[in-house]
């Protein structure tokens, strides 16, 4: 199979980037770009660590990404499954990345920047939410920021409800660990008691 092994070869297939494409980027939040952190309530935060590369959905009410100021973002870790895959990156390898969706808006905005864990109480205190904590929260040094053109969400029209598709089409979340588990696994249970786990364990 024909592969692409080196720079020119992929230069030759792709050609160079747009004026533009070189132009939005900047290495900090500039004032256009905030709105999108501001409004956004989902982001994805990529990491890499020795166990390999991890991509992690975050998403809380629109903002909760902070912006401490032109280069520093805040995010805070909240209540998941306890793998903990980009945090235990994220100790051998600072480097981030995340892409900020806005629901209806095909742009997306990208940050690349270095984060560290910050558990000081009066900082987690900061994202105290319905009551709670998180563990601990992501400040990410910021080093480049660039918004990301919107072919990728036309082509996939992830926003047209008519494309939408009802999750009882999918296996249930029961039904994949029954069929991945070695031992005996009940997932019908597991269905049942999910609605209420995750009211009560949200934050």
């Amino acid at each position: 199979m024909k592969t692409v092994t080196d720079v020119e070869a992929l230069e030759r297939l792709y050609g160079f980037p747009t004026k533009p494409s070189v132009l939005k980027v900047v290495d900090h939040i500039h004032p256009a770009y905030r709105p999108f952190i501001e409004t956004s309530p989902f982001a994805v935060l990529a990491t890499s660590g020795p166990e390999g590369l991890d991509v992690s959905p975050r998403g809380d009410p629109a903002g909760f990404i902070v912006i401490e100021d032109a280069h520093t973002l805040l995010l805070p870790d909240r209540r998941g499954n306890n793998r903990a895959d980009s945090l235990r990156n994220i100790l051998t390898d600072p480097r981030v990345a995340l892409i900020f969706l806005v629901p209806g808006v095909n742009e997306t905005l990208r940050v690349n920047g270095r984060a560290s864990i910050v558990i000081e109480p009066a900082m987690l205190e900061r994202f105290t939410f319905e009551g709670k904590q998180p563990r601990s929260v992501l400040q990410i040094t910021v080093e480049s920021v660039f918004f990301q053109c919107s072919r990728s969400l036309i082509r996939s029209e992830l926003w047209n409800p008519a494309r939408h598709v009802p999750r009882s089409e999918l296996p249930s979340n029961g039904a994949m660990l029954a069929a991945i588990s070695q031992d005996p696994f009940d997932g019908d249970e597991y269905d049942r008691e999910l609605p209420a786990r995750l009211k009560t364990t949200l934050y």
